[in-house]
Formats: C-alpha cells, structure tokens, sequence
C-alpha cells in the first residue's frame, strides 16, 4: 500500500471512531438523563405514598371526635383510595397520564382541606397532641411533596433541553428517547381562593 493509501485509511478510522463516541456519549447522557427523570418520579411518588400514610391515622383521630361528620371523613378515605390506585409508569411520563394523576391527588387535598376545615369545630381535637402531630406531619408532607414535584420539574427540563439540542434532536429521535412532561399549574390555581367564614 501507498503511504498516501495509509494516510487516508488512518483519517478514516479517525473520523469513524471519533464520530463512535461522540454518538455512544451522546446516547449515554440520554440515558443518564432519562434514568434521573424517572429516579425523581420515584421521589415525588414516595411523597405522595407518605401523605396516602398519614391519612388513616389522621380520620382515625378525628373519627373519635367527630363521628357524627361521617360524610367528610369517608369522602377522604374515598379520595385516599382512588389517589392511591392512580399510577403512572415512570417509562409512559406522558401529559393525559401526568394529568389524570394529578386530578386524583387534587381530588385528595381537597378532601383533607375539607377534613381540616370541619376540625375547627372541635377546640378539644385542635388541643389533642396526636392530631397537632398528624396535621404537622401531614403539613411537611406537602412541603416535601412541592420540593419534589419541583425537583422533578428541573430533571425533565434538563433532559427536553438535552434531546431538543441540535445535533442530540437527530439521536433521539433515532434512539426514541421523546420529550418529557413535567408538572404544570392546575386550571386556575392563578387565581386567590375565595375564604368565607
């Protein structure tokens, strides 16, 4: 073989194994990406796991004192139940699936907001320790819910933004890795809720 046959034999194995890991790196952070996003679904979900916890103990507290408000606590256990039975596959993040779990875990803190609005007809259960323990459980739970759900928001943006990035597009789509979605804002939470005493 010529020397200039040599030459361009090497400049192509450069190029081809230049252009290898530059496509094997690429699909590598994708993949990393894609395994934090569905690391912080996990993370959001335990929250909502721990909160679903704390709720029997909560009705069972206030069921010693308010039995006679039986409507609300079995519309709490009620959407306790039907919040807990609405799953997501991390692998199938998609909006409808995002939004009906979201709708379930609404449908949830809207019945403890209903459970803790009746509570204040009852100054004994306020003063009773196991409920104030319970209710500042349940208050950090929500904290913690929100810094995940946020945490979460930051993994898939991080992720969207890698595989929307040219040339990284190409390779995902080539790959299937498709964009994320995140959690948004319920319809009209923009607005101040409305308090009546």
């Amino acid at each position: 073989m010529s020397k200039k046959t040599l030459i361009i034999l090497g400049v192509l194995a450069v190029v081809v194994i230049w252009m290898y890991s530059s496509v094997t790196g690429k699909y590598n952070n994708m993949v990393t990406m894609d395994e934090a996003v569905t690391a912080q679904w996990a993370n959001v979900e335990t929250q909502y796991q721990r909160r679903a916890d704390l709720i029997p103990n909560l009705v069972s507290t206030v069921k010693g004192y308010a039995a006679h408000e039986k409507e609300t606590l079995e519309a709490v256990v009620q959407a306790r139940a039907k919040a807990t039975s609405t799953t997501i596959d991390a692998g199938n993040l998609n909006a409808a699936s995002l939004q009906q779990f979201q709708e379930a875990q609404s449908g949830l803190s809207s019945a403890l907001s209903r459970l803790l609005v009746t509570v204040e007809k009852y100054p004994d259960l306020k003063a009773n320790q196991n409920f104030l323990e319970l209710q500042a459980q349940l208050e950090g739970t929500e904290n913690r819910i929100a810094v995940e759900r946020r945490r979460f928001n930051e993994a898939v943006q991080g992720y969207n933004t890698y595989v929307r990035k040219f040339p990284n597009t190409m390779f995902a789509g080539m790959f299937g890795f498709e964009k994320k979605t995140g959690f948004a804002a319920q319809e009209g939470s923009e607005n101040a809720p409305k308090v009546e005493f």
